[in-house]
């Protein structure tokens, strides 16, 4: 790709590079949170999907799931990200990396008195970006919330219980 070159497309083929520049990059946005579209790949043997989510101060973000095929990978930009990953919740401060492999839950928001920024990936990727604009319209009011029970297994997002994650919530609020 050359410079200056602009994508018009923010899925990529194996045999193409993909570059999506930020001021063209969709956005999904609800009360407490922006989530930035990055790049999907519709590699079939694996491929990725990337987004920026900058959460504000006391956002919930995620609660306790899991997923089957997928590794999530978490980067904090910036600010601090409290996360579970199987029983233990820990906080990620900016320059944190985690990987969370297959079928362990884990669950994030903010950390007590912070906003955070934080880029994720997940590989292989499935076409998520359309469970990120749901989530977007649900928190927003405008779809019903059992839409995405109902899209569990087309995206890979399994919602489980974790008393270890209410209680950690709890506990600051």
């Amino acid at each position: 790709m050359t410079e200056g070159t602009s994508a018009t497309s923010m899925t990529s083929t194996p045999d193409r590079a993909l570059l999506t520049r930020c001021a063209e990059a969709e956005t999904c946005a609800d009360p407490s949170s922006v989530m930035t579209l990055l790049g999907e790949s519709a590699d079939a043997g694996g491929g990725f999907t990337s987004y920026r989510s900058t959460f504000a101060e006391g956002a919930v973000g995620a609660p306790a799931h899991f997923h089957t095929k997928a590794t999530e990978l978490f980067f904090v930009i910036s600010g601090s990200l409290r996360v579970l990953v199987g029983e233990e919740v820990t906080v990620l401060d900016a320059g944190d990396f985690l990987a969370v492999p297959p079928h362990t839950p884990h669950a994030f928001a903010a950390a007590p008195g912070s906003a955070a920024d934080v880029l994720f990936v997940f590989t292989p990727g499935m076409g998520r970006f359309d469970y990120l604009r749901l989530l977007s319209r649900v928190m927003r009011g405008e779809a019903d919330p059992r839409e995405i029970a109902e899209s569990s297994e087309r995206f890979d997002n399994h919602y489980v219980d974790s008393p270890v994650w209410r209680a950690a919530l709890e506990g600051s609020a």
